[in-house]
């Protein structure tokens, strides 16, 4: 149940990977904001002094979030922490759901004692083949969040249900993750799942799509698998991942400041 809308927060800390992180909500300074800094934002507007951690690391796998993440998390005591992860797992040719859901039960164990509110998600899914191949697997992570949630009394925020978030529109080109506008609805969610007021109708459909040219069509596929497509898969047979080296881009919990 969403919780009362009177209980002000005080600290947030985002636990995950770049759907956490904001890939690819891009700022002209080619950070990224994303979802969760979009709440965090709303949140801080309310609360003097609110104090907001991302610890979120694009590419990062269950294991690395609940061995790296977590326990910081933990460790610095906010009142809301949202935990989002496994996708990069259940993507991957080969891959043990039990032991996905397993490692994100160890996730949520370290973090639902030391928060007042654990939020979880379902995560969304771009409409396509790559998602009817996965489906299986994600159903399974996702029908397991919903036994998590009850164990720990979280909040579940299904954003997999959403038709519109499986709109092409709503992706950016790389196809794996969200643009500004669908993280603008993810905030959204999340900020009505809390109890707050809607600030907008985040499952609202988009206009009807005019389908482009078949020339265009090939010419984006072709983009896609040049810049986007090969590379993922060179790290795959590689063991690389897009995060290695990376640090969090809020390591601390602190005053909230927009990023510049």
């Amino acid at each position: 149940m969403p919780m009362n809308a009177t209980y002000t927060h005080t600290s947030f800390v985002a636990v995950g990977d770049s759907f956490t992180e904001g890939m690819s909500d891009a700022l002209p300074d080619s950070s990224y904001r994303g979802w969760a800094d979009l709440l965090a934002a709303r949140l801080a507007a309310r609360t003097p002094g609110f104090r907001y951690a991302n610890l979120a690391v694009r590419g990062k796998l269950i294991g690395q979030i609940a061995d790296e993440q977590a326990p910081v998390a933990a460790a610095m005591g906010a009142d809301l922490v949202t935990l989002v992860g496994g996708l990069n797992d259940v993507l991957r040719p080969q891959c043990d759901v039990d032991l996905v859901c397993a490692r994100l039960a160890e996730a949520a164990g370290k973090l639902a004692p030391g928060c007042r509110q654990l939020v979880l998600m379902r995560s969304p899914g771009r409409r396509g083949p790559v998602l009817e191949r996965f489906r299986p697997r994600m159903e399974q992570l996702f029908a397991f969040i919903d036994t998590l949630a009850e164990r720990h009394d979280a909040l579940v925020v299904d954003l997999f249900s959403a038709e519109v978030l499986g709109d092409a529109r709503l992706w950016a080109e790389d196809r794996l993750h969200l643009n500004a506008e669908g993280h603008r609805r993810v905030a959204e969610a999340v900020w009505q799942a809390l109890g707050h007021a809607p600030e907008s109708d985040w499952r609202e459909p988009l206009p009807p799509a005019v389908r482009p040219g078949w020339s265009t069509r090939r010419a984006s596929d072709v983009r896609f698998a040049r810049e986007h497509l090969v590379p993922w898969i060179g790290r795959r047979l590689t063991g690389r991942s897009s995060g290695d080296g990376l640090p969090p881009k809020r390591g601390e919990l602190l005053p909230y400041e927009p990023l510049p």
